[in-house]
């Protein structure tokens, strides 16, 4: 019996291979992941003398839809989705956070350095990022920048001003490519309104 058994065993074997590799054939492929940099600009310096204040620019709190490095879009309200195939290169709240360090520095009303910083600041800018994605009005995206900011004296804690940005910024086409550009339009309004929003609370 045994010389009939291997023969058997092996042509069983052969018909798992086989299976194994046309099964192998029907996955799909693995999506290449497009890494995306928020685009910036060189801001143009603020009109008037610079302020001594150092600030220390803190991370954004955000909720987990925001924590992350997805690229998101509002399809239809109340509803949020990524896009396929594609991340910012770094976690949201650390992209503004970068982002918003570097425009303070190119305004000049500031010395702005960010959270990891070993030196001493004399004011906080801390805030809630509540929104960082696209949605669609007629048609055509458009970025929202939501973020609820506060400046906090390092010393004493003391809350110095508060407010609410809201960023708007149309994109011009519905590829992804325009809208990453909105994006990076938008987070230059923001990094300009904070700016001098900071200069003139502290300043006074």
């Amino acid at each position: 019996m045994i010389p009939y058994r291997r023969p058997a065993l092996r042509g069983l074997l052969l018909l798992a291979l086989a299976w194994g590799l046309a099964a192998c054939t029907l996955l799909p492929e693995s999506e290449p992941i497009r890494l995306y940099l928020l685009p910036t600009a060189t801001l143009d310096p603020a009109e008037g003398p610079a302020l001594a204040t150092r600030l220390r620019v803190e991370t954004p709190h955000a909720p987990a839809s925001l924590a992350g490095p997805r690229i998101l879009v509002m399809p239809e309200p109340h509803r949020l989705q990524a896009y396929a195939g594609a991340r910012w290169a770094e976690r949201i709240p650390l992209l503004l956070r970068d982002r918003l360090v570097k425009g303070l520095g190119d305004r000049g009303q500031l010395r702005a350095q960010d959270d990891n910083s070993p030196l001493a600041a004399d004011v906080a800018l801390v805030g809630d990022l509540r929104a960082f994605h696209s949605e669609y009005v007629d048609g055509v995206p458009e970025v929202v920048i939501r973020l609820d900011a506060a400046l906090v004296d390092e010393r004493s804690r003391e809350l110095l001003g508060e407010r609410r940005f809201v960023i708007r910024e149309p994109s011009t086409g519905t590829a992804l490519e325009p809208v990453v550009e909105a994006f990076g339009r938008a987070a230059d309004r923001l990094t300009i309104a904070l700016s001098d929003w900071s200069a003139a609370t502290l300043g006074d």
